[in-house]
């Protein structure tokens, strides 16, 4: 580890940044439309508990954000962020097509960036994520202030989707 940088601060977007209320609908019908899903992404409320966390974060930290978000999802993204006035950072996505649980490749990304960097912190709103990364050794704040989507949990953990 490498003790010149800062430690790093995780932060997942949807649910724990953005608030994905609005869109849930999409996923709701049958057969979910993840393109109107996604597409909605840019109008998302910002989460009041997360932003400031990772605007208090950003004082100690260099802040990563962590997403299940496809990377065709990138450029509204990062606009996202940046209208909300949140800290430049690195953005790791999903691959386009990668359709594994959101645990496997958050851990995934995690782990990675845990061979050169401490991890302070990962803020997830998924609860199957953030058990993973403890079971790890990651020290994790369950972004609970937003209510939970039964269909959103099964795009993360079944679908592979977010």
């Amino acid at each position: 580890m490498t003790d010149s940088k800062p430690p790093l601060a995780v932060f997942d977007l949807d649910n724990t940044l953005a608030d994905t209320a609005h869109r849930q609908r999409f996923l709701e019908r049958s057969p979910r439309d993840w393109d109107a899903f996604f597409a909605a992404a840019p109008q998302d409320p910002p989460i009041p508990e997360g932003i400031a966390l990772v605007l208090e974060s950003a004082g100690e930290c260099e802040v990563v954000y962590l997403t299940g978000r496809p990377e065709r999802c990138r450029r509204d993204t990062l606009d996202w962020l940046a209208a909300q006035g949140l800290p430049e950072g690195r953005v790791h996505m999903r691959r386009n097509g990668d359709r594994r649980p959101a645990r496997r490749t958050k851990l995934e990304v995690l782990n990675q960036l845990a061979r050169n960097r401490e991890i302070r912190v990962l803020v997830d709103d998924d609860e199957l994520v953030c058990e993973d990364a403890e079971r790890a050794g990651f020290t994790v704040v369950r972004a609970r202030w937003t209510a939970p989507s039964a269909a959103l949990k099964t795009a993360q953990e079944r679908e592979g989707r977010t």
